[in-house]
């Protein structure tokens, strides 16, 4: 009996990544052809082999540390939006905007991905460290946390799942 119900629920959440790949995969597609296509990383797919000729590593610790790569995102995208929504705030009540908390996170990041040589996530964490426009902030954090997703779906998965848990206690 405990064997069938094992299956029932790695067979839905198998079905889960599936679905969450397919979003992502969408949402990235409309924002790097459109609103992110000066960027040209459409159709960007992440090789581990650069990283581990660049760093002398084993391929198996690379994909390691690309999976903790997409829990630091994935967990950083809700500081991001935090740190979006008093930026706003601020622009909305005609304040003067403080971008270092924002850009620090982004610089974090940043560099991870940088070694990790993840060319798409270097490209949108650059323009989150330099722009000031809130709305391209926006679709460029949103392009981020799809690219991650994409990059390990059932990491990303699983770490969005602990969030939702974590949150409801």
């Amino acid at each position: 009996m405990l064997k069938k119900f094992k299956f029932f629920i790695r067979s839905s959440r198998a079905k889960d990544i599936a679905s969450l790949l397919n979003e992502a995969t969408e949402v990235c597609d409309t924002l790097t052809s459109n609103e992110l296509a000066a960027l040209e990383i459409k159709n960007y797919v992440y090789n581990a082999k650069e990283a581990v000729e660049d760093l002398g590593l084993d391929e198996a610790l690379v994909n390691e540390l690309v999976e903790d790569y997409v829990d630091q995102i994935v967990k950083s995208i809700t500081q991001f939006e935090s740190y979006l929504e008093t930026l706003q705030e601020s622009q909305d009540n005609e304040l003067t905007l403080d971008y270092v908390p924002f850009r620090e996170l982004a610089h974090k990041n940043l560099g991870v991905a940088r070694n990790l040589r993840i060319k798409d996530a270097e490209k949108l964490l650059y323009e989150l460290m330099k722009k000031d426009d809130l709305e391209y902030l926006l679709t460029c954090l949103e392009a981020l946390k799809v690219c991650a997703i994409k990059l390990k779906p059932a990491r990303a998965f699983d770490t969005l799942k602990l969030i939702k848990v974590k949150n409801s206690l």
